[in-house]
């Protein structure tokens, strides 16, 4: 039943019906001064402020955002949440780096403690970034995912996460085996998926990592499961795909490690995918996986510039993501100022509409989750967040004399980052605000 009083919330609002890439001006929904209507975790309405006020009884429920710009939560496509601690570790490509540094911090993740208090730590960062959903790897520990589920139920957040199953190539500390990789995940999916906002994602890290054994049982686990989703990553360094050729010399490629074991469909992201082949784009594309494009982690690792008008070529989806610890940043901000200096490198204009649409409904859309969040459309769960442009000297000034949306948006991407997240809601509860705003509401 629906309250008599609904929250109100009234500042220039800003969301997308679909790619703007696509169909243009009709993709993109903007009020300069707009009204946003939520009970009951609910989206209820949005549109102009004024006449929309002037139909509402009870004024008195209005929070008044005038001179901020309202839009749908942010979201992660791939992030690692045991990396809440590696982020910036100095000096390294892909595979030292998970050696030196990854592995050994996610062996602390056995003490069920240190996970929790991680969780804590980790969900506070992405919140205060104005992350409201992410897809998130947790360690090879059943009980780091049990830590970061109870976490995230108590604050209601909708999250998706994986014990990553690893049973060669890593510590022995890390390692699990086929049969308790299958196991613990299937007592993770039976308890926590679609258990209040948390879904469960099957996590085979990667075919390093993984023995065909395993990777098999991922696989059934997915028959079991078919509404859980798939993460993994693929090509993300060239050592990485030569040793990958060495442990599976009779796959025609990465990609067909994984799709010959039922792990490529609609369902998957498939973390980075710098350096695909023709062939692998064609399957890509063919199947409805996505490929999680990682800037700040990319440049980072030095791993490489993915070329998102050859993905848009062939037809492939894509979504965007920090990849912390390896990204360095939980702003989604930054990683989108990251995003379009990598598609300037590769002679292609990310425009700043595209951009936000990615970071919402374009993420929700790859993880299947716009049916639910990503856009203010009605009855979709109430996350957004409230940004300040005037967060910062420059960001007030540049925001001022900018001469357009199009201007105001890249300004934000641009130079935005933490500092620019007034508030954050969850399911039309306020779950972070700016610390120096704190006695103002």
């Amino acid at each position: 039943m629906k309250t008599k009083h609904p929250s109100v919330y009234r500042g220039a609002i800003l969301h997308f019906h679909s790619d703007p890439a696509i169909d243009g001006e009709s993709a993109v929904e903007y009020h300069e001064d707009g009204i946003l209507i939520v009970d009951e975790g609910k989206i209820v309405a949005m549109g102009d402020a004024e006449p929309m006020l002037a139909e509402l009884d009870h004024p008195a429920n209005l929070v008044d955002y005038s001179g901020h710009l309202i839009i749908p939560g942010l979201i992660d496509s791939h992030i690692h949440f045991p990396q809440y601690e590696v982020i910036a570790s100095y000096g390294e490509q892909l595979m030292d780096w998970l050696n030196q540094y990854t592995f050994p911090a996610e062996s602390a993740f056995k003490d069920p403690r240190h996970a929790l208090e991680i969780a804590e730590l980790f969900l506070d960062e992405l919140l205060r970034n104005g992350t409201t959903t992410a897809m998130v790897y947790a360690s090879v520990h059943k009980s780091a995912v049990e830590a970061f589920f109870e976490v995230s139920k108590a604050r209601n957040t909708r999250m998706l996460c994986g014990k990553v199953m690893m049973d060669r190539n890593a510590p022995a500390e890390l390692c699990d085996t086929p049969e308790s990789s299958y196991e613990d995940s299937k007592a993770l999916i039976e308890k926590w998926h679609n258990n209040g906002r948390q879904q469960y994602v099957i996590t085979p890290r990667f075919a390093i990592t993984s023995t065909p054994e395993q990777l098999a049982l991922a696989g059934k686990l997915h028959e079991e499961y078919p509404d859980t989703a798939i993460q993994t990553h693929i090509s993300e360094n060239q050592d990485e795909i030569a040793f990958v050729k060495q442990l599976y010399p009779a796959a025609q490629d990465y990609l067909d490690v994984y799709d010959q074991y039922g792990l490529v469909n609609q369902r998957s992201a498939l973390g980075h995918g710098i350096h695909l082949s023709d062939r692998e784009l064609q399957r890509i594309a063919e199947s409805g996986a996505h490929i999680a494009f990682c800037p700040t982690s990319n440049l980072f690792l030095g791993s490489g510039l993915l070329d998102l008008k050859r993905l848009d070529d062939f037809g492939v989806r894509y979504s965007v993501a920090t990849d912390v610890g390896g990204g360095t940043s939980f702003s989604m901000l930054r990683t989108l100022s990251e995003a379009y200096k990598i598609c300037q490198l590769n002679h292609y204009k990310l425009d700043p509409l595209r951009s936000l649409y990615l970071a919402t409904l374009g993420n929700a859309r790859c993880l299947g989750l716009d049916d639910r969040i990503g856009s203010f459309k009605t009855g979709n769960e109430a996350d957004f967040v409230v940004i300040n442009h005037g967060a910062t000297p420059l960001t007030k000034r540049k925001h001022s004399s900018a001469n357009s949306l199009m201007e105001q948006l890249f300004n934000l991407i641009t130079l935005g980052d933490d500092r620019a997240i007034y508030r954050t809601y969850i399911a039309g509860k306020l779950a972070y605000k700016a610390a120096e705003q704190a006695d103002k509401e």
